[in-house]
């Protein structure tokens, strides 16, 4: 660490002022598509972002978007990282390019002083959008504001290049680097290519499992991750520069890690931050980063895995949260790779074919902090909670207390599945630990578990405890009379039925974050206090006359 400090040091001293050209040497173009829907509330002075929306209007009076009050951290990291731009794009209309200008010419007048606005991760995510919306944003602009934006591109893209190596413990690090990167080809700086590339094997090594998850067990982040590396391959390649061995290697493991996340309808489930995500841009990352192959079955060092069988699937969260770090003093950004964790250790979701039925809620990271942690909450996930008590600490930055041990073991026979998994998250509280089985049958047409609480104590007894079950909002639900069981339909007409032992069960409204914000059903099966052990079973149902159904 002492010598990356003292390199650091002397790159910052040798630095020489940078010459501005009249335009970047090399042109690129941003890969990825935009929103239009978003575009469109762009023009109207509304930007939407990791789940809430706020003021982006050039034209308002008093507090503009780019102020700290504007809204909390995340949405305003996303407002000055300018991803947004290919939103506009996906426009097509002078009006969109008009704005796009004007946000720029507002930012540069009142948000370019920003301490958040200058932190690497997010000056480095500004770089790359403004490049690779260039024809869009300034080809055709006038040369003053050309001029302007390249100057402050110019002057982030040298904070940039000297902050390496970041600090950041998360996919930030990559996109750091990948600033860099693209600034170096775009402004012809050879001594900054030279000190990025330096770095890039060891943040591909720290940010990637040897399984291909990423650092912060999101599929989210797993997709804009694939996404960077994908970039940063275009970008050396384009420059006449042969990447380092590391970065195809990490590439292909990661695509086939995205795999694993997939429903059947394209998405990906949602676990730590996740939402949905459209199955077009899921395909297309896969498509650029050519990622071949069936789905892996499990991520052995991130911890989930995919049980499948007939037209059912499982995807469940079988590992320890990522790890913490403190945020940064000056910018209030968090810096540890559990920055949008969620407390859902042992959640699962399923599908059906294309149809989502067990899900968790969503998420939506750039809320205020109330509603953003009840959707981070152990309750918002298709798990045990116990004693209304979430199994890690919610926090600000990311988590505080924690499951330290989270125990999986996986078998198969002819086709059937075992998955059986436990963490101690309610250790230091209660002295519990939460172990679950999941059992799925080779036809996939039925789904069993127990969850039991195990006190650490001799002769403790467990407190009330309660298993849910978010179903998607295209599921209908019905409380059979005795209340052990539900009936479930599902899009596509097919039945399934719950059932439990041990425990009462119950609807409950529930609300759904995979994207546009609706409401939905849960499942709730309570177990009283002293109670140990409930099991249950997920069974599809075929209709054997009016009212009736019968198990499959």
């Amino acid at each position: 660490m002492r010598d990356i400090i003292r390199g650091t040091r002397r790159f910052i001293s040798g630095l020489r002022p940078v010459k501005v050209p009249e335009a970047p040497a090399r042109a690129f173009r941003d890969l990825w598509p935009g929103d239009a829907n978003r575009g469109a509330r762009l023009l109207r002075g509304e930007f939407e972002s990791l789940g809430t929306t706020h003021r982006l209007d050039p034209a308002g009076e008093g507090a503009s978007g780019w102020d700290t009050a504007a809204g909390p951290i995340a949405w305003r990291a996303a407002a000055h990282g300018f991803a947004w731009l290919r939103d506009l794009r996906a426009l097509g209309t002078d009006a969109a390019r008009t704005r796009a200008r004007d946000l720029a010419e507002d930012w540069l007048a009142r948000g370019a002083e920003d301490d958040l606005a200058q932190a690497p991760e997010i000056a480095a995510a500004r770089v790359s959008a403004w490049l690779g919306h260039w024809d869009f944003l300034a080809a055709t602009a006038e040369d003053g504001f050309r001029k302007r934006l390249l100057v402050r591109l110019a002057q982030d893209a040298r904070g940039v290049v000297a902050s390496l190596p970041a600090e950041a413990m998360h996919r930030g690090a990559l996109v750091t680097l990948k600033g860099a990167i693209a600034a170096a080809v775009a402004l012809e700086e050879e001594s900054w290519m030279t000190r990025a590339l330096r770095f890039l094997p060891g943040e591909l090594e720290r940010q990637f499992h040897p399984d291909g998850g990423h650092v912060e067990r999101s599929p989210a982040q797993q997709l804009l991750a694939m996404q960077d590396l994908i970039e940063i391959r275009n970008l050396l390649h384009g420059a006449g520069i042969n990447p380092p061995a590391v970065l195809a290697t990490v590439l292909e493991r990661a695509g086939q890690a995205l795999r694993l996340f997939r429903h059947g309808d394209g998405g990906l489930a949602q676990f730590n931050g996740t939402r949905e995500e459209g199955s077009g841009l899921v395909d297309l990352v896969l498509t650029q980063g050519q990622a071949r192959g069936r789905a892996p079955m499990l991520l052995e060092e991130s911890g989930f895995h995919r049980l499948q069988a007939g037209r059912t699937l499982v995807i469940a969260d079988a590992a320890a949260p990522p790890p913490a770090r403190a945020r940064d003093a000056n910018t209030g950004l968090p810096r540890g790779a559990d920055r949008y964790a969620h407390a859902g250790t042992l959640a699962f979701e399923m599908s059906v074919g294309r149809d989502r039925l067990i899900v968790n809620c969503g998420a939506a990271a750039g809320a205020e902090g109330a509603w953003r942690d009840a959707l981070r909450a152990t309750a918002a996930h298709s798990t045990l909670i116990l004693a209304d008590t979430n199994s890690s600490e919610l926090k600000e930055e990311g988590l505080g207390r924690r499951p330290e041990r989270v125990e999986q073991e996986r078998h198969e026979a002819n086709g059937a599945q075992w998955l059986e998994a436990s963490h101690d998250g309610w250790r230091r509280p209660f002295g519990a630990v939460h172990r679950r089985r999941l059992y799925l049958a080779e036809t996939g047409d039925d789904l069993r578990g127990e969850d039991i609480i195990e006190m650490q104590e001799q002769g403790a007894k467990p407190p009330g405890f309660v298993l849910r079950f978010h179903l998607h909002p295209g599921v209908t639900a019905s409380l059979q009379e005795d209340d052990q069981a539900v009936l479930l339909r599902l899009p596509s007409g097919q039945g399934w039925r719950m059932r439990a032992n041990g425990a009462r069960a119950s609807l409950e409204d529930s609300v759904y974050l995979g994207g546009e914000q609706r409401r939905n059903r849960q499942i709730v099966l309570t177990a009283e206090a002293g109670q140990d052990t409930v099991q249950w079973a997920l069974g599809r149902v075929t209709a054997t006359g009016p009212g009736e159904a019968a198990e499959a």
